[in-house]
């Protein structure tokens, strides 16, 4: 159970991190919810954190209605990454780096942050809880079913911020969705 805890608190701030130091400074999209809840910044300047917790409210109820278990143990990972998200919003200006190592070191942050809690069954938010029903339902990859929707995001966000930062989220994705696999893969091997 420390062991848990422990990742679930490295995992959300891995991902808070990659968020607000490397992702929102250059207005560039991650997938999935994440992706959604920084739309609705960039448009509306509503929090991050708050956003994705607020998004997620239909997925987390289909979960409580009809899978339980991932629900109980996705709903900390939620509100834990949301608050770690929201608190560490001041590192949007802290960091200056050239947008193309921005957005690797933002994917790199986000797909650790993300295959530590996935690693224990926990998600973020309503997409990745919804791309783990999917995966148990259908014996598919949660990482194959994760970088359909965060494609389908970055198309939802073009309109928004346009196709060179949307190159940008592209790099974002890719290198957040890999680095999920692996760590998945890597600690499976270490715990």
């Amino acid at each position: 159970m420390l062991k848990k805890v422990c990742c679930v608190l490295i995992g959300s701030l891995s991902l808070a991190i990659g968020i607000n130091a490397f992702i929102i400074p250059y207005h560039l999209l991650d997938g999935g919810m994440i992706g959604l809840s920084l739309i609705v910044k960039y448009l509306w300047g509503y929090q991050t954190g708050l956003t994705i917790c607020l998004l997620s409210l239909p997925i987390y109820l289909l979960a409580w209605l009809y899978f339980r278990p991932i629900f109980y143990n996705s709903l900390h990972g939620l509100l834990v990454s949301s608050f770690f998200i929201d608190i560490c919003a001041p590192l949007n200006h802290l960091v200056h780096l050239p947008i193309l190592l921005s957005a690797i070191l933002g994917g790199l942050f986000v797909g650790l942050g993300i295959g530590i809690l996935l690693r224990f069954n926990v998600t973020t938010g309503g997409l990745d809880l919804l791309a783990q029903f999917i995966a148990q339902k259908l014996s598919i990859n949660v990482g194959l079913i994760i970088l359909v929707i965060d494609a389908l995001i970055l198309v939802t966000g073009y309109k928004i911020i346009g196709i060179n930062l949307i190159l940008s989220g592209i790099i974002v994705c890719s290198v957040g969705v890999v680095t999920t696999l692996l760590n998945i893969h890597t600690m499976k091997k270490l715990l």
